[in-house]
């Protein structure tokens, strides 16, 4: 099958390239998403048999949040131009990826299932961008109604682990943690965002990069399936546990702003009906192993 990798040269489109070398992976250099034409033109040349669209804008809290309207327009147009030019090439077969930002703010139970993603608003902080991605979604919904199309959801929970963006606006919280820590000397105060309260499912990129392809052969009913790890952990517990791996004497506070979600952990029962059992990686060996990779660039 020649597989085509949206955000190819991304976080996750570089973890994939390493298990999949011979697929495509387009780069934003490549083609810009946001144009019809030019999206039109790349899958026509390419002809892949599937494509796993991974690209988007994407962005830490603060960003995100500050940011909301560049982040609802870019995101629009990429998956809106992704899905309807594949469909004009003959592209039969579209894995697309969420994010648990795609979820309501607050459910009733926890950890919050498929069904769940429409029960209420995303939270506020990342509103644009949670919406973009349940209405890519919806557009894959459409697609396989109105035109038999193959085209399916996944929703990874938060991606850590080496090859993220540490150094950045853009750095997510675990890349932030480990270049923080990293860059702190003995007796020194780091400051986090937040309470350290909210509790998180941290994916190591080796496991999803694994899961991806399983899912692109198994995955083909319109449920917007949750690939989440078992730990779900607090912010101030992750912290914790990187500070006693890497035994350096480092202060803590957080600023009390933009805390996000209290939680929103999803639950995995229906992707290990799907693939089998799956042996996550733990995140305290996670985050070492991130932390190792990070100290020898």
């Amino acid at each position: 099958m020649n597989v085509l990798v949206t955000g190819g040269t991304g976080f996750v489109g570089k973890a994939l390239q390493k298990q999949n070398p011979n697929w495509y992976y387009l780069s934003s250099r490549d083609c810009d998403l946001r144009n019809a034409s030019e999206c039109f033109a790349v899958f026509g040349l390419l002809k892949p048999d599937a494509i796993i669209h991974l690209a988007g804008r994407v962005g830490g809290i603060k960003e995100n949040s500050e940011n909301q309207a560049s982040f609802f327009h870019d995101n629009v147009l990429i998956n809106t131009n992704v899905l309807h030019q594949a469909s004009l090439c003959g592209i039969k077969r579209v894995l697309s990826s969420l994010s648990t930002c795609a979820f309501p703010d607050v459910v009733k139970e926890y950890p919050f299932t498929e069904e769940q993603i429409f029960n209420g608003p995303p939270a506020e902080t990342n509103f644009s961008y949670g919406f973009t991605k349940r209405m890519l979604h919806v557009q894959s919904i459409a697609y396989r109604k109105q035109n038999g199309l193959d085209y399916s959801t996944f929703c990874p929970t938060n991606v850590y682990g080496p090859g993220d963006d540490f150094d950045s606006d853009k750095s997510h919280f675990v890349a932030a943690l480990v270049s923080k820590l990293y860059k702190a000397k003995t007796g020194e105060s780091v400051e986090f965002w937040g309470t350290g309260n909210p509790l998180r499912q941290q994916l190591y990129i080796e496991d999803l990069a694994q899961i991806i392809p399983i899912l692109l052969e198994k995955h083909h009913s319109e449920i917007p399936l949750i690939v989440s790890p078992p730990e779900n952990l607090s912010i101030s517990e992750m912290v914790n546990i990187l500070i006693s791996k890497i035994q350096k004497n480092i202060k803590v506070s957080y600023n009390k702003q933009l805390d996000g979600q209290f939680r929103k952990d999803g639950s995995n029962k229906q992707l290990l009906e799907l693939i089998g059992n799956y042996n996550f990686t733990k995140f305290e060996d996670g985050i070492l192993k991130t932390y190792e990779w990070y100290s020898k660039k």
